[in-house]
């Protein structure tokens, strides 16, 4: 049997987390989950380590860092505990509702027969609700540009919602991601074309958070754009590594 892991980053997810965690396992009650938690000032990991004891003993895990260390790196040792533990399909989800749960049989039906399965905002049947002109302006555009100027056929380069095969992830050697805010995600899209692994984008609909507070800012957009110039100036060493 197929295990699978969805890794979940918490910073000051108090709101949201335990309703998530019901969500998911309402759509699927054979998948564990990984909280990687930046020991969020609002505790947030005291909710997760209740719930491993009350509700989901065994299928709920936590990964609690000493401070807030960025996107990227959560991820990457999430990574790393995964394949540690041996899961075949390891995702990657937002913890504020903007993933919806009920997209994750859809994916893995999918990662059968692809290397990594991205959550796609910009193929038919996918789309935005709750965004400004500004921030659908901000997030097709840097899709766009990272496509444009990486060149790889990508639609929706910056989504954090994705499924990887376990194979896939032993191929991009972890400790050579150099992207830690939102570029991270792009750049593991890139290096995946790059080794010509097989990529498929499902359509979902991204829902802007509705409790919280977005993590995004103009610093961590530019920082993106500058990433991206450094990606295509690195694809060499971006495809060995």
């Amino acid at each position: 049997m197929k295990k699978t892991l969805i890794i979940i980053p918490t910073y000051n997810e108090s709101e949201n987390v335990e309703k998530l965690l019901e969500m998911i396992y309402q759509v699927k009650n054979d998948l564990n989950i990984l909280i990687v938690d930046d020991n969020s000032p609002d505790k947030t990991y005291e909710i997760i380590e209740r719930l491993m004891e009350e509700k989901y003993k065994d299928r709920l895990f936590i990964h609690k860092r000493s401070g807030k260390l960025g996107l990227g790196t959560a991820y990457i040792a999430g990574f790393k505990w995964a394949l540690e533990r041996d899961y075949n399909y390891i995702f990657e989800m937002d913890a504020d509702f903007s993933h919806n749960p009920k997209y994750i049989p859809e994916f893995l039906k999918e990662i059968e027969t692809h290397d990594l399965v991205i959550g796609s905002r910009y193929v038919p049947g996918g789309g935005v609700v709750n965004w400004g002109i500004i921030r659908k302006f901000i997030s097709r555009g840097g899709s766009l540009y990272s496509r444009i100027v990486l060149g790889a056929p990508i639609k929706d380069f910056t989504g954090g919602f994705k499924c990887f095969k376990r194979e896939t992830l032993e191929n991009l050697n972890l400790d050579k991601i150099v992207s830690n805010g939102y570029s991270f995600q792009v750049e593991l899209n890139y290096k995946v074309w790059l080794k010509g692994m097989k990529i498929k984008e499902t359509p979902i609909i991204f829902e802007d958070r509705t409790l919280g507070k977005s993590k995004m800012s103009k610093k961590i957009f530019l920082e993106a754009i500058l990433k991206v110039l450094w990606m295509r100036a690195n694809k060499k060493f971006l495809k060995e590594n």
